[in-house]
């Protein structure tokens, strides 16, 4: 039985907004929702900024431990004094060659008020500042906002 393109998308549409208002309804107030779990978080919104800096060259080595550190104390440091965290892990990618990349990588946590309008000028000012230095293709930068508490 064929239905009609129209008649389908209606019904889609009708039980997404149905579904959507279920769970809206249910993450509500509810009386089987405890009193505790109800209270917000304390803290503020802050922006979280993950900087991932791989260290393969285009020559076949790799940006050492060593030069690493000396570009965040040159680089990251005086930018965001205040502190931020350094992973390290390893990754692979797919470069614009279309070859699949295996690296170590080091990836920088930063956390900032959103009143913080230098730190997105901070941000693209290091990553171009390690793609230049290091001849890399890209750092990738993933931005998300986090309730944050002293």
């Amino acid at each position: 039985m064929a239905v009609p393109r129209r008649t389908l998308v209606t019904a889609v549409a009708a039980a997404l907004v149905g579904l959507g208002g279920g769970i809206t309804a249910s993450a509500a107030d509810t009386p089987a929702t405890p009193a505790a779990a109800r209270v917000q978080s304390p803290g503020e919104l802050w922006k979280r900024t993950e900087l991932f800096f791989g260290t393969g060259k285009p020559d076949g080595t790799e940006v050492t431990d060593k030069e690493f550190a000396a570009f965040s104390d040159r680089e990251i440091t005086p930018a965001f004094p205040d502190g931020f965290t350094r992973l390290d892990g390893s990754g692979q990618w797919r470069g614009g060659s279309g070859a699949i990349v295996r690296e170590h990588t080091h990836v920088i946590v930063l956390l900032y008020p959103f009143a913080d309008r230098a730190a997105e000028r901070e941000i693209e000012g290091i990553r171009a500042d390690y793609r230049k230095q290091f001849r890399q293709e890209s750092v990738l930068r993933s931005d998300s906002v986090e309730q944050v508490f002293f």
